[in-house]
């Protein structure tokens, strides 16, 4: 039977998109098996959809200080060791590294240990790791066009998103009618966005009460208690979630996404077919959420807002408008769709099938 090893955690944007390439590798039965931490996002979904999780003791060198920085390569070796001796007792025929912390030192084990190496970067602008191992790597996928600098040979395939998402009718057949209450998500993704959850409420306020959207607001677990005594303040009714499991459904249900700009949510509202406005996370290595942003921004299926001059009357206004014009509304998610690549994790199940077989 042929064997693959994923390495990939952290967070939902990492682990989602892994989750919908292990499942089409396992229609095409083969044994997966998963690399990880137990700090990780990982350590719930990977068991939770039926994989084994091996884990190492790997976390990120930034924002550690000068010490992390003298600590780390002691950090990095006994990583990459711990790394080796899982890939020594599973055997994998391909090592597959979507991101997340497990990635670097296993990806560089599994080119030590001459193990076909695959990797695949979900962001406009690669990490660290991912520049490191794309010049190891057996194959360089991208989320995105035009990621890596010249001399690396890479495929642009787009970011894997599942199925269920893939499948949904089309926009113009999902779009509510003007008579009928806007539908607005509000995803904070998987660690939730403290911004979002104070905002939000706060320009829902600014609208007359007739004129509210329907609203789900997914705001992450740590954040749900303040992100209800948000709205319970500003005295606006929503449907308040730490997490959603069928993001299908929720894309399905929604006219409007107010959102992260992470290249799964990216993907996934393009491969959805829905408007959006997009509010890049500030904080983010090399600011590499506003540049994900672009494809859909530059598209006019999204509407860019910064993190940093996120303002409740200028997102009040902007749904008062959009509500006024679904066509317009309508335009945008025909747009989103319209830029979306399908199929890849498929296409990148089929890759590993061909580096098995050399």
């Amino acid at each position: 039977m042929t064997r693959v090893l994923i390495m990939a955690g952290g967070t939902g944007g990492h682990v989602f998109p892994a989750l919908a390439v292990a499942d089409k590798l396992r229609q095409k039965d083969v044994e997966i098996s998963w690399m990880g931490t137990a700090q990780g996002i990982e350590a719930k979904l990977v068991p939770d959809a039926g994989y084994t999780l091996s884990e190492i003791h790997v976390k990120g060198l930034r924002g550690n200080g000068a010490l992390g920085w003298v600590l780390a390569p002691f950090k990095v070796i006994k990583a990459v060791s711990e790394a080796r001796a899982i890939i020594k007792e599973l055997k994998p025929d391909v090592v597959m590294g979507l991101g997340g912390f497990a990635s670097g030192p296993g990806g560089f084990a599994a080119w030590l240990m001459r193990k076909p190496l695959i990797i695949h970067e979900q962001n406009a602008i690669p990490g660290l790791t991912n520049r490191l191992l794309a010049k190891l790597a057996d194959k360089v996928l991208t989320g995105f066009p035009n990621t890596f600098s010249k001399g690396i040979e890479e495929e642009w395939v787009g970011n894997p998103v599942r199925q269920a998402i893939e499948d949904l009718s089309p926009p113009e057949e999902r779009q509510s009618s003007l008579s009928s209450q806007l539908k607005v998500l509000v995803l904070g993704g998987s660690l939730g966005a403290r911004s979002l959850n104070q905002t939000i409420p706060a320009a829902l306020a600014k609208l007359p009460v007739g004129a509210r959207p329907q609203l789900v607001h997914q705001c992450g677990q740590k954040h749900i208690d303040d992100c209800e005594q948000s709205y319970e303040m500003a005295d606006v009714k929503a449907n308040i979630v730490a997490f959603i499991e069928d993001m299908a459904g929720a894309y399905e249900w929604a006219d409007l996404v107010i959102c992260r700009a992470g290249a799964l949510t990216i993907a996934e509202v393009s491969a959805a077919g829905v408007a959006s406005i997009l509010v890049p996370y500030p904080y983010a290595v090399d600011d590499h959420q506003t540049y994900n942003a672009e494809i859909l921004v530059d598209a006019e299926a999204a509407i860019l807002m910064p993190d940093a001059s996120l303002d409740a009357d200028e997102i009040a206004r902007t749904i008062e408008k959009l509500d006024l014009d679904r066509d317009g509304l309508l335009n945008m998610a025909i747009a989103a769709r319209s830029v979306a690549k399908t199929g890849t994790a498929e296409y990148i199940a089929n890759l590993c099938m061909e580096l098995t077989h050399g």
